[in-house]
């Protein structure tokens, strides 16, 4: 698909607990648009869609994700639905971890912009390092 001007890019999470994970799909989304803009998830989208708050706020995830200096921009998701962030964003392509790919959630989400004109792009999700896989390790050494 042809496009004029910058390729404008996608990548959404909560970006909790910010950790090498997150690094890894900023730095792998940088590779693929001119423009990146990060959705970060506000806190009651994320307790809607994974039953958990997020432990940091969503003003300093924002701050955290924008000063590391990857992203252009930073956007904060109020709703679960891609198609709004899609509107007020303009974006060409979004990024998800693996993991999601041929998942229910990724064919939705596929159908979802392909209608828009938006190229999904999986990238490799970092098993070993997540915001649950911290949360879980730090509450198994407040238990010790």
């Amino acid at each position: 698909m042809q496009k004029s001007g910058p390729v404008i890019g996608y990548v959404p999470g909560a970006f909790d607990l910010f950790h090498v994970g997150h690094l890894n799909a900023l730095r792998q989304a940088r590779q693929w648009c001119d423009v990146l803009v990060a959705g970060v998830v506000a806190d009651e989208v994320c307790l809607a869609t994974k039953g958990v708050l997020p432990t940091v706020p969503l003003s300093e995830r924002l701050e955290i994700v924008e000063a590391i200096g990857i992203v252009d921009a930073v956007y904060a998701e109020s709703t679960a639905d891609k198609t709004d962030s899609w509107r007020d964003v303009g974006f060409h392509r979004i990024f998800k971890g693996d993991d999601w790919q041929g998942t229910a959630k990724g064919r939705r989400l596929e159908e979802q912009m392909a209608a828009l004109g938006v190229e999904v792009t999986y990238f490799p999700y970092t098993l070993q390092t997540s915001s649950t896989a911290l949360r879980k390790a730090l509450a198994h050494r407040g238990a010790s």
